[in-house]
This record gives structure tokens, C-alpha cells and sequence, in this order.
């Protein structure tokens, strides 16, 4: 829901382990954000990059899709334009959520690739 609300960041201390680890495809372009972090500062960090390179001015999350009793899939979709060039990208990834002891522990995501 905090997706779809825009208030991903304020759900973080809720549904986090404080040691999770949230893990790209590839390290984002220029070097500022590296492939995978770990702990929930690190994400937070995350999250802040992402929304000070970018403003998303569309988006949407499927319901999550369980897999077993520890992981689930979430497919997102969204439109943001890049604030330094106005270029407005759509796109569209799955994350991949790894869950213990009823927070996430581990949180990957998938897309197609530039180029």
C-alpha cells in the first residue's frame, strides 16, 4: 500500500529487518548508488537518491504474489522523469522480497537493462 500511497520510506522501520539488504540488477549509472546495500540506513539512502534523481509522475504495484512461506513478488510500474535532463522514462521491475521472522530481509529487483 505504501507503494501505491507514495509513503514506501515511512513503512521501512515496519516491515524491515534492521539488517536487510536491498540489491539492484546493476550499480545505478555514474557510481553514486552501488549494486547492493545493506541496512536499513543504507536503504534509506537509497530512497533519497532515487527521489532526488528522480520524480515519479506515475506509478502503480500489483497485490504482492506469495511464493512459499518466505518470499513474495511485486510487480511495479511507473513513469519519472529524470530531474537534471526532463527525460521522462516508463518502466517496469519486479521485486523479489525475502521474509524471517516477519520482516524483510532481503529485497531484489528485476528489469531489463539498458542498451
Amino acid at each position: 500500500e505504501g507503494c501505491r500511497t507514495g509513503t514506501e520510506t515511512d513503512n521501512l522501520d515496519v516491515l524491515y529487518a534492521p539488517d536487510a539488504v536491498s540489491a539492484e540488477a546493476m550499480a545505478m549509472p555514474g557510481g553514486e548508488m552501488p549494486r547492493e546495500v545493506q541496512g536499513l540506513e543504507a536503504i534509506r539512502g537509497k530512497h533519497a537518491w532515487w527521489n532526488s534523481m528522480m520524480e515519479v509522475l506515475d506509478a502503480d504495484a500489483s497485490d504482492p504474489m506469495l511464493h512459499g512461506e518466505d518470499r513474495f513478488a511485486v510487480i511495479f510500474r511507473l513513469k519519472a522523469k529524470e530531474r537534471a535532463s526532463g527525460e521522462v522514462t516508463e518502466m517496469e521491475e519486479v521485486g523479489i522480497y525475502t521474509v524471517r521472522d516477519g520482516k524483510i530481509t532481503r529485497e531484489e529487483f528485476f528489469y531489463a537493462m539498458p542498451g
